[in-house]
């Protein structure tokens, strides 16, 4: 560390649980990618054209969100200041991946006010991320 701030026990524990979180994110990303012939023709006519639909730079604003987002969190497990700049792109993925989903295409239609839910908690945590890495950089905590 760069100076003598001792590192508060609950960092560990939030960096861990949002390691986590980004890794559900991963996990969902990858489902999405190869899901079967079979799968997709499961989904509702909606779901089906909004998966069929999304562009590539969409797709790769997903991507970028999900794995900058764990890598970021897993520096921040490590201790390493690069979690910042790492957690960062991952917000500004976030930013684009939304907007495509809730301005360019139909998601609002498909899946209701409700699915507005997890897009919000998405962002929210994007941003407590950022400013959480911005602080322990600050604090020293981590370096």
């Amino acid at each position: 560390m760069t100076n003598s701030t001792k590192l508060p026990n609950w960092f560990t524990v939030v960096a861990v649980m949002t390691l986590i979180w980004n890794l559900m994110g991963v996990m969902a990303f990858i489902s999405g990618q190869i899901m079967s012939a079979e799968q997709i023709a499961t989904l509702s006519q909606a779901e089906r054209h909004l998966h069929e639909t999304t562009p590539v730079w969409a797709t790769i604003a997903f991507a970028c969100a999900v794995f900058f987002g764990a890598l970021g969190c897993l520096f921040l497990v490590l201790k390493k200041a690069v979690a910042t700049n790492l957690l960062i792109v991952s917000l500004a993925a976030v930013i684009v991946q939304m907007f495509h989903a809730y301005f360019m295409s139909n998601s609002w239609e498909v899946f209701g006010p409700g699915g507005a839910v997890m897009p919000v908690m998405v962002i929210a945590i994007g941003i407590y991320l950022v400013m959480l890495s911005k602080k322990a950089v600050k604090q020293g905590w981590i370096n």
